[in-house]
């Protein structure tokens, strides 16, 4: 699996220990989008692009709460971002909702949490024909209809 991950300034030494878990756990690639901008939308937006694109399978992006590296990684067209605050929501992003990138906050959860969320976000796979499907349909089905930054679609 490829995973690209970056994070605002505040949540650089976050992102060092999530590489080094994802490392250590042997879930696959990763690919260090950096911390060093303090508009976390440019990293973002980065990441949702590369995720997006299908050049990675997954994006983890970490601000102070997860709230704004999401709402800037959902406006890139493919991008699916889900702020994930627990292990629970974690394997929901993935199951139900086929969410490729996880955000979370660095202030706003420990260390196991994290590790946790990570571990469910990356091992998990959405379930096609469950019940969500035709949720996830919709909301595809909708950002197919958009055009993309460059007037197409």
């Amino acid at each position: 699996m490829k995973i690209a991950i970056g994070c605002d300034p505040n949540a650089q030494t976050v992102k060092e220990e999530l590489i080094k878990y994802i490392e250590k756990k042997g879930y696959g690639e990763v690919t260090d989008f950096g911390s060093e901008d303090p508009i976390y939308a440019h990293t973002a937006i980065k990441v949702a692009e590369s995720v997006a694109a299908k050049e990675y399978d997954r994006g983890i992006l970490i601000c102070g709460t997860g709230i704004g590296v999401s709402l800037a990684a959902n406006k890139v067209k493919g991008a699916y971002a889900a702020l994930i605050s627990d292990i629970y929501s974690a394997t929901r992003a993935r199951l139900s909702n086929n969410a490729n990138i996880a955000c979370m906050g660095a202030f706003t959860t420990g260390s196991k949490v994290r590790e946790g969320m990570v571990d469910a976000f990356l091992t998990n796979e959405f379930v096609s024909g469950c019940a969500s499907q035709p949720k996830v349909d919709a909301f595809v089905a909708y950002d197919n209809s958009r055009e993309n930054g460059n007037g197409q679609k």
